[in-house]
């Protein structure tokens, strides 16, 4: 929170709305996921989960203050989102978490293509922070992340 939100350029502004659209969808999954974990069963997935819960909110909060301070509204998010019907097993909720991940990193990696300054700088820092979390999910390494 203490850090400056970067401002974009004005023609970014569709980016950072394709971005604020996925982080909508990840704190909702994330949401769903977080309440198919336990503290006590599966203490490492539900701190794995959580964080990323938490990420993907504070980057969702700060693509809006983006988008605003263009002077554009952020695009709301949708009533809900499409969940897998299983997400009964850790093996189930790791493997949703890694989509999200992957899914996070290809957003990024289409933010970073499309702005330039201290909002490339941001989006570089998140589509790094997202191929790495997406590790700990399972996820294979990848030389260009996102892409």
């Amino acid at each position: 929170m203490g850090e400056p939100t970067p401002t974009p350029a004005d023609d970014a502004t569709e980016p950072l709305q394709v971005a604020l659209a996925a982080e909508h969808a990840a704190v909702f999954v994330y949401a769903a996921l977080g309440a198919q974990t336990s503290r006590t069963s599966s203490a490492p997935l539900y701190a794995r989960v959580t964080r990323a819960y938490l990420v993907h909110r504070n980057r969702r909060d700060r693509l809006a203050a983006m988008i605003a301070a263009t002077g554009a509204d952020p695009v709301p998010a949708e009533p809900g989102y499409s969940l897998p019907a299983e997400l009964g097993t850790a093996t189930a909720v790791t493997a949703r978490a890694r989509e999200l991940e992957e899914g996070a990193a290809s957003t990024y990696a289409y933010l970073v293509a499309s702005t330039s300054g201290a909002a490339r700088t941001w989006a570089v820092e998140a589509l790094l922070d997202a191929a790495v979390r997406g590790l700990g999910f399972g996820a294979r390494p990848e030389r260009l992340p996102g892409i």
